[in-house]
């Protein structure tokens, strides 16, 4: 009688577990992240009155189990109002995941499911040399329009940056016109919105307008291929933190004169914020502009800015400086044209980025229209943080890219070196060292789709933080995480290729290269102790100690 009752309660409780998933009841976190899933999969799908309906090729940036009201609106077709065809069946996904409840034993159903995520990647490489998507690996992330971009960034890397890096460094320069030609290729300007000159991918832009996560994340991960951070950030990275600002709060005038002009490829800009005496602390920046004083508004520039990669090619800054009184309040930001009188450049000799046109800047007395003020006076330092969420996740996902090139290196040579009498992979050493790298590189690329797929939710949603201070604290803690790996694995590389990677010339030259820009990674965009600190912070685990809280204990 025991016998036969056990196998009748199960099979109440799994009707019992069953009607609650249905219901949304149950509080199994299979459950749970469903119904979240569910609400996401809605507003993802959700169109905005007046926009145009989204191709059915293009697919969407989000999976999940959906509704049964979700179900419906799945088979209707991709032009009917509020229906945008997602990048698998999910219907039939959520059919037999239900089956798979109802009966264990059809939960290799189930998982055939999960077998048929959608696999875009087409590149045939070596294991651990791409991220898994792009080897083909199945993941619910991205669709054919993300492997259409990734392979546009690709073909122009290919082209007209990898080949001619070598030669930028020993030149310390770069052609100025790959900016429009990165541009007419379509990838200058795919990160930018529409309205302001910008070539956004196919596909990849979210109901608001924004830019996908992930395309973004793509772009930055093949340009990095290249594997030089000092063209990487001149060609591309300066006119991404410098733009920004003038996008969220500057005045129309100047998104048309400055912005577009910057993002069409045709002028360079650069952001202007470090000083002698002020980086990650940029409420210390002592740059002045005061007005005139002669009825006119204009504003008298004076202070210095050092480290301002490419400065030297710039033909707008973006300075931050003091208009108010000490801290954050009295900061704001001004938009300065290069051939304004005062103005002094002079290249600064670094250890590595050598094509940045990293520059050291002087304002005497710079005269500067009232019109050139971006936003509100005295309410500068807001923007500058804002942007700083982007430039850091432009570090992470180039920090990780850079590790990940450093690791493929160090597998290529030693799969061809050998040492007594055998390859330099046969050595156990070697693979635990590659062993190493590898987990690190894994784990930091799976860090970065989560937090894109964060961005992706909360801009879809209204949900969130997509840019505020909790994001900020997590991209904070990803950017020590990725640069720490950076660092591990140039080191790493570098041991196992010995003496090639000393060298700036042959196979070990990629590396040799890396190498030298390991600290910048760690440093620019605030400091790995700076980040840290940030963190712990933004994520609510310290909240100021007994001195904020007006402690008296």
């Amino acid at each position: 009688g025991a016998r036969a009752a056990a196998p009748r309660q199960q099979q109440r409780q799994a009707r019992q577990a069953l009607r609650q998933v249905e219901q949304g009841a149950s509080t199994q976190p299979l459950a749970a992240r469903a119904r979240t899933h569910a609400r996401t999969h809605a507003r993802t799908h959700a169109r905005p009155a007046g926009a145009a309906a989204v191709p059915e090729s293009k697919g969407t940036f989000l999976l999940c189990w959906p509704t049964a009201r979700e179900r419906a609106t799945a088979s209707r077709p991709a032009s009917q109002p509020g229906c945008r065809t997602p990048a698998v069946d999910i219907a039939s996904q959520a059919a037999q995941h239900s089956t798979a409840q109802r009966s264990p034993g059809n939960l290799t159903k189930a998982m055939a499911a999960l077998e048929a995520l959608p696999s875009v990647g087409t590149v045939t490489g070596a294991p651990l040399s791409e991220p898994a998507w792009v080897l083909g690996e199945a993941s619910p992330y991205y669709t054919q329009a993300h492997e259409d971009f990734r392979k546009k960034v690709r073909a122009f890397v290919d082209a007209h940056i990898a080949p001619f890096v070598d030669e930028w460094d020993e030149t310390g320069t770069y052609p100025r016109d790959i900016h429009r030609r990165a541009y007419e290729a379509g990838v200058y300007g795919a990160v930018w919105p529409r309205e302001h000159g910008g070539t956004p991918p196919p596909g990849g832009e979210l109901p608001d307008g924004s830019l996908c996560a992930f395309m973004d994340a793509i772009w930055m991960d093949e340009l990095a291929r290249c594997g030089s951070g000092g063209a990487l950030a001149a060609v591309f990275i300066a006119c991404c933190i410098a733009v920004p600002p003038i996008l969220s709060v500057g005045s129309q005038a100047l998104k048309e004169r400055v912005a577009r002009p910057c993002i069409r490829g045709d002028k360079i800009i650069c952001l202007a914020i470090t000083e002698p005496w002020a980086g990650s602390d940029v409420a210390a920046l002592r740059t002045t502009a005061v007005r005139a004083g002669d009825g006119s508004g204009d504003f008298i520039l004076s202070g210095e800015k050092k480290f301002i990669t490419s400065g030297m090619k710039a033909d707008f800054f973006v300075v931050a400086c003091r208009t108010g009184g000490k801290g954050i309040g009295g900061i704001s930001l001004l938009l300065v044209e290069r051939e304004r009188p005062g103005i002094e450049c002079r290249r600064m000799k670094t250890q590595g980025w050598l094509a940045s046109n990293t520059a050291y800047i002087v304002f005497n007395d710079v005269r500067v229209p009232a019109s050139n003020m971006i936003g509100a006076e005295n309410q500068g330092f807001l923007p500058i943080m804002l942007q700083f969420n982007h430039e850091r996740l432009v570090g992470c996902v180039t920090s990780n890219r850079f590790a990940r090139t450093c690791l493929s290196e160090g597998i290529t040579y030693a799969q061809q070196r050998r040492t007594f009498g055998q390859r330099l992979i046969d050595h156990q050493l070697i693979r635990h060292k590659i062993t190493e790298m590898a987990r690190m590189v894994e784990a930091n690329q799976a860090w970065i789709e989560q937090v894109c797929y964060e961005m992706n939710r909360s801009r879809i949603t209204g949900e969130g933080d997509a840019m505020g201070l909790k994001m900020g604290g997590k991209l904070a803690l990803l950017k020590v995480q990725t640069t720490k790996t950076y660092e591990f694995c140039a080191r790493e590389a570098s041991q196992i290729m010995g003496g090639a990677s000393y060298l700036r010339e042959g196979k070990g030259r990629v590396v040799e290269r890396l190498y030298r820009e390991v600290r910048v990674n760690a440093i620019g965009g605030g400091s790995e102790e700076v980040m840290g600190e940030l963190a712990i912070r933004g994520l609510g685990v310290w909240d100021g100690g007994d001195k904020k809280r007006g402690s008296k204990e």
